[in-house]
């Protein structure tokens, strides 16, 4: 989402198109029924998950078309592997543990309290809502609520405007696998975003720009619902002269240049050994040549997501040339891309420096600014020089080194000796820090984030503790001199 919210309220109900959405009413009914049946069973949310994985497999080819009708082009396979296949697989992982964790968990008593026992049980937070973004416009909606609907809340879910035709085929998926009290969909503009982002919630979990999550939180702290936000910023990739060219510009290439760069965990920027600077231009541009032999009319090359993106990715670059940057565009045929196509050709960027733009936003495009170092602690120095990253990228084969870096920094997630996958490993938290975002809902970690720990304390028939009640005398005397030594 460009700007869900703005600085003046715009009240509960908004317009979006033609007609009228009530955000407030809406949540009302989903919460009057979560306090009806504020508990589902393990049975109840096993069902919830299954459903939804049904019909997401039933609907895979509908929705590659909706997110290639609303790319305009995005590769089907792209498609398949991040938004059908990745969530598929957590919704597996959830329903795979999802016993084990909604047991209550066992503490610790101390003698004093005994024989009293203690234990943490895992409670459904309520009504989650969940702002999702267009890049992804489909898993980044659905996986959030998938790990919501495991801790035993109902959801709504306001996605990006920017993808309408996901946005219809993510309606009818939950529209045919839940009721519209469990799961809704809620789409709309700009002032439908502002009244859901002020709604109630028990939580709310926003992926999008740092820009818009600031008044994301904001808008939230006005009812004190916590929040998640996953925000993205410049995740570096340093690559240390001993690791072999070839293989790191093979992973950093497809990183960066799936979607089209328009990943918040793509590598943002490069940072190599300076004598080898040229040797990356050359490989990285062989690996782009081999991947895309051509742009224009290939299937599997994305374009820009809209216009006004389109001419900011363009800007960035214009903006870096004109500030001394040498531009590398990689045309394997030398085809020209006309602008209503919104397709950018893959681009290196040399001789960049913090003066330019493209080393100030987030670039959210198929363009890869490349740095150059003199030693590792001068490269990992500019990184803890800036806002801590949502992913952070490292090619050596030194263990010793490895471990330096990620002692020296502090990111998000980090991958060694690849890229982006760290996002697909179900059983790891994934979540942003400082800059990059609070919270996270993958695993464990994001199953207990969506949940609510109640301390429960269950005491004996016949306790001890009466002992330290009033009126005190000699025998709390020597209790507590017993106790406290």
């Amino acid at each position: 989402m460009s700007q869900p919210i703005g600085h003046e309220p715009a009240g509960d109900a908004a317009k979006s198109g033609p007609y009228t959405i009530d955000a407030r009413a809406i949540f009302e009914r989903v919460r009057a029924a979560q306090r009806a049946a504020p508990a589902p069973s393990y049975e109840e949310r096993m069902d919830r998950l299954a459903r939804l994985a049904n019909e997401v497999r039933r609907r895979q080819d509908p929705i590659a078309r909706a997110i290639g009708s609303d790319f305009g082009c995005r590769s089907v396979y792209e498609t398949k592997i991040a938004e059908v296949l990745m969530l598929l697989d957590g919704i597996k992982y959830l329903r795979r543990h999802l016993k084990a964790w909604m047991r209550p968990q066992a503490r610790h008593v101390s003698m004093t309290y005994l024989p009293a026992r203690a234990w943490v049980r895992l409670q459904p937070l309520g009504v989650v809502g969940v702002i999702s973004p267009w890049n992804y416009p489909f898993q980044l909606a659905l996986a959030p609520a998938a790990v919501a609907l495991a801790a035993g809340n109902r959801v709504l879910i306001k996605p990006s405007e920017y993808t309408p035709a996901t946005t219809d085929v993510m309606k009818r998926v939950c529209e045919d696998a839940f009721d519209l009290d469990v799961v809704d969909v809620i789409p709309g503009g700009p002032e439908v975003g502002e009244a859901f982002s002020r709604l109630p919630f028990d939580h709310l979990v926003y992926t999008g720009s740092a820009q818009v999550g600031r008044l994301v939180m904001r808008a939230a702290a006005e009812n004190l619902v916590p929040v998640t936000l996953e925000l993205g910023g410049k995740s570096p990739t340093i690559v240390h002269d001993d690791y072999p060219i070839a293989k790191a510009a093979a992973r950093i290439a497809w990183g960066k240049w799936v979607n089209a760069g328009q990943t918040c965990i793509a590598p943002d920027y490069l940072m190599v050994a300076e004598h080898q600077l040229p040797a990356y231009v050359e490989a990285l541009t062989s690996c782009v040549r081999h991947a895309y032999p051509t742009l224009k009319d290939n299937p599997d090359y994305t374009s820009i997501v809209n216009e006004r993106h389109f001419e900011r990715i363009s800007g960035l670059i214009e903006d870096a040339v004109a500030k001394g940057a040498h531009k590398v565009e990689i045309k394997p045929t030398g085809e020209e891309l006309r602008p209503e196509g919104r397709k950018i050709a893959p681009t290196l960027l040399t001789g960049v420096n913090d003066g330019m733009k493209v080393m100030q936003e987030e670039i959210f495009g198929p363009v890869l600014p490349i740095l150059s170092y003199g030693t590792i602690d001068e490269a990992l120095g500019y990184v803890n020089d800036h806002p801590r990253p949502l992913a952070l990228y490292y090619f050596d084969r030194d263990r010793q080194r490895v471990e330096h870096v990620l002692q020296s920094t502090v990111s998000g997630g980090a991958s060694i000796n690849e890229t982006m996958l760290q996002f697909g490993i179900d059983d790891m938290p994934f979540g942003g820090v400082g800059a990059s975002g609070m919270g996270g809902y993958h695993g464990r970690e994001g199953f207990e984030n969506l949940s609510h720990k109640k301390s429960v304390l269950h005491q004996a028939r016949y306790s001890a503790m009466g002992l330290l009640a009033p009126p005190y005398g000699e025998p709390i005397r020597r209790m507590l001199k017993m106790l406290i030594r």
